[in-house]
């Protein structure tokens, strides 16, 4: 398989694995023996280099899209509530489920034989395109037009925290790069003042999967997201100490950069380069990046288009700063917003109350980030991507007799939708069965969504590979196809 996008770090791991082969592998005068002994011409020098990790690089083949911004709506939201209506489900709403879709199953909760569950929310047909919406989601119906609504999405894992981990990083164990420091290593980043990948959060807690869905993994630590907050200092450790001032801080870093450079030549670890650009681009963030959190400066239009507030934490604060991000040329902008997990063990997880709360603190701000993008102009060179690691099942989960109405995790089948980009907008692509439990047209797994959003960067998913332990690995793994249907 060819690698490519093969950039001085690489070269500088290649050389260190060498080098530390010959320094290892004789244990002392066995060492300088081997050493004699082998021909050194037959391994390329490689000289140690610190061109920005982050520099622009063209892609594979013109671009229909130059950043993502992905809303990671984690816990998993009830498809058959929002986005796949199922009038069948409806009609047999609190009878048992046929024996022959249980037959063989696994579910995280759900035990004995289970009710199937009708939405208690209406659908609307919205727009020209006539997609069925949620009453949930009012603002998301004024733009149906724009957004491609996948029914058939599909995943190997029905638990939070590998499910997400699979679906940010095509493997369901840690210690695999993420989508985003993917596209950064392939790519670079188009603004010099601000990292490459940016994570924001907001909802209950941290994603269940942890930083690990943002991670690096065995790629470079510069390409991992770096996660900015909403309150206090937008970075940690970020502001100068008490008693720095700009003019030593800059000098400090001067003399750090050559320190730095000097061990690079030395031993050639590709770490040192990104510590290098580490601390050059902290240093450019301490201009760029106060100025641009302060959202305060947007018109009221603005805030009033996304409900946002300023110096809150907020869902809608993120979407905005998002496209802010975008504005400014950042690669890939990834949103978390927690508490999906609509169970139904008591109101605080139900479907009855916890999800319209979660509805209303999320559709007003993802339908503005879409307005908003397209009166910028910035709608057809940005990606968004909404979504969560599964669907949830037709069925009531009642577990331990709750009263509560809600819904157990369900890999099978789930819904995503997608807008910008060359995405084709006003369409569904694949559909499910009449309850909602098996997909029926079109399925979509992990690796083609990823597969597409790659294409729409100018990417041929099976040729962005990085060699590590004596493979190439790549975000698609060994699977994935570009949804052709999806593609304007």
């Amino acid at each position: 398989m060819k690698r490519i996008c093969m950039n001085p770090s690489d070269e500088l791991l290649l050389a260190s694995t060498r080098r530390h082969f010959f320094r290892q592998a004789g244990f002392g005068i066995g060492a300088s023996a081997l050493a004699g002994l082998l021909n050194q011409s037959l391994f390329a020098e490689a000289g140690p280099s610190t061109v920005n990790p982050l520099a622009p690089k063209a892609p594979m083949f013109p671009a229909k899209a130059k950043s993502v911004i992905y809303l990671f709506m984690a816990g998993a939201p009830s498809q058959v509530d929002l986005l796949d209506f199922k009038p069948t489900l409806q009609k047999y709403d609190g009878q048992n489920v046929p024996q022959e879709l249980m037959k063989g199953e696994r579910f995280a909760f759900i035990k004995g034989t289970p009710k199937l569950l009708g939405s208690p929310y209406e659908f609307k047909r919205c727009g020209n395109s006539g997609l069925e919406i949620s009453e949930l989601l009012p603002h998301l119906q004024g733009v149906a037009d724009e957004i491609a609504v996948v029914k058939s999405m599909h995943t190997t894992q029905f638990n939070h925290a590998p499910a997400q981990i699979f679906m940010n990083t095509g493997f369901q164990i840690i210690g695999r790069p993420s989508m985003g420091a993917w596209m950064t290593y392939g790519l670079g980043s188009e603004c010099k003042d601000l990292p490459g990948f940016v994570v924001l959060i907001s909802g209950e807690n941290q994603p269940d999967g942890g930083k690990a869905c943002w991670g690096s993994g065995f790629l470079p630590t510069l390409y991992q997201g770096v996660e900015f907050r909403s309150q206090g200092d937008p970075v940690l450790f970020l502001t100068n100490p008490e008693g720095v001032s700009a003019k030593s801080r800059r000098a400090s870093l001067d003399l750090l950069k050559n320190l730095n450079e000097a061990h690079l030549a030395a031993n050639g670890d590709p770490e040192i380069t990104t510590r290098i650009a580490s601390y050059e681009m902290a240093y450019r963030m301490q201009s760029s990046v106060p100025e641009l959190v302060d959202i305060s400066k947007e018109s009221d239009a603005i805030h009033e288009m996304y409900g946002t507030q300023p110096g809150k934490k907020s869902f809608a604060n993120n979407c905005l700063l998002a496209r802010r991000l975008v504005e400014r040329g950042v690669r890939f902008v990834q949103l978390y917003h927690r508490g999906w997990d609509n169970h139904g063990t008591s109101s605080h997880d139900d479907i009855i109350n916890r999800l319209p709360s979660l509805c209303q603190e999320t559709d007003r701000a993802a339908a503005a980030l879409i307005e908003d993008l397209k009166q910028r102009g910035l709608l057809d060179s940005t990606i968004v991507v909404w979504g969560g690691e599964f669907g949830r099942t037709p069925m009531n989960e009642a577990r331990n007799h709750s009263k509560f109405l809600g819904r157990d995790h369900h890999p099978r089948a789930f819904t995503m939708w997608m807008a910008g980009g060359g995405i084709k907008p006003g369409i569904t692509v694949g559909k499910t069965d009449e309850l909602g439990y098996n997909i029926a047209e079109d399925p979509v797994d992990v690796h083609d969504l990823h597969a597409t959003i790659l294409n729409q960067m100018g990417i041929e998913h099976t040729r962005l590979t990085y060699r590590f332990q004596g493979r190439d690995f790549r975000l698609t793994d060994v699977a994935g196809n570009v949804v052709k249907k999806l593609i304007a």
